[in-house]
């Protein structure tokens, strides 16, 4: 039987990438989105057309649940659905994220920063809190994968976008301590930290500092170019796999040599 996973922020960008590479290394998936705009971000959203474009994309092999990672009954609901079509649960990604910032910390917008912390801090907990369980019933020995995309800037201080900055730093803390917590039981936890990717919420980074492309953002990177969402998404899926199981509590960038210097 095909291995099972649940990804949130499934919709688009990254998200889309690692359902589209987790079929593509013969897995299902649960596919969760919000499919709606939030008021205190400055830019729009997925769509469930988003979502319904990924899942036709696999077939019987994805299932999709509009869910909000803010509502742990959301998560354990696509839990469930993995359960109930699919016969279990071996992995939970937590994509979903979202970006904002402007001013600097000390005039930073109450409701942003709510937001940032809410859906990219507490959206890992709860999926962790919905999935685990699950993860754990799984007969000895267990090979249950828990991955949460962090960023560069989890890893860095940036100018300008202290909330995310500080959230993302708050999802490697999350999952370091989670995979403490999962010692011995033959489940991993690891945090995968991205550098300036191509999707919209890199075009909402690239807003907050003015620029006029994103692609501004590739002198960052040793690479000299932008990534691309299936670049991130090829490490979250093997760190999903068996071959991964020795990788516990890391964070893992994958950020064409954002953070060496």
């Amino acid at each position: 039987m095909s291995p099972a996973a649940v990804v949130t922020g499934a919709a688009r960008g990254m998200g889309a990438a690692t359902v589209d590479a987790l079929v593509g290394a013969g897995w299902q998936v649960v596919a969760l989105d919000r499919c709606a705009d939030d008021p205190a971000l400055d830019y729009p959203l997925a769509s469930k057309s988003d979502l319904e474009e990924v899942a036709a994309r696999h077939g019987a092999a994805v299932r999709t649940v509009v869910g909000d990672v803010r509502s742990r009954a959301d998560l354990r609901e696509a839990v469930d659905e993995a359960v109930r079509h699919f016969g279990g649960l071996q992995a939970a990604v937590a994509v979903a994220g979202v970006i904002g910032g402007g001013p600097p910390l000390w005039e930073a917008d109450d409701a942003q920063w709510d937001v940032l912390f809410d859906v990219n801090v507490n959206g890992v907990r709860n999926l962790a809190a919905a999935a685990v369980p699950t993860l754990l019933q799984a007969p000895a020995p267990r090979s249950g994968r828990f991955v949460a995309v962090a960023s560069a800037a989890g890893l860095l201080g940036l100018p300008r976008l202290s909330g995310y900055s500080a959230s993302k730093h708050a999802v490697i803390g999350l999952v370091r301590s989670l995979a403490a917590d999962l010692a011995g039981t033959g489940v991993t936890a690891n945090a995968v930290c991205p550098g300036s990717t191509r999707g919209p919420m890199l075009d909402a980074s690239a807003a907050v500092y003015g620029l006029g492309s994103p692609e501004e953002f590739a002198v960052h990177q040793l690479v000299e170019r932008l990534l691309e969402p299936a670049e991130p998404a090829a490490l979250i899926a093997w760190l999903c796999g068996r071959d991964a199981g020795g990788v516990t509590g890391a964070a893992l960038p994958v950020d064409g040599g954002m953070t060496t210097s």
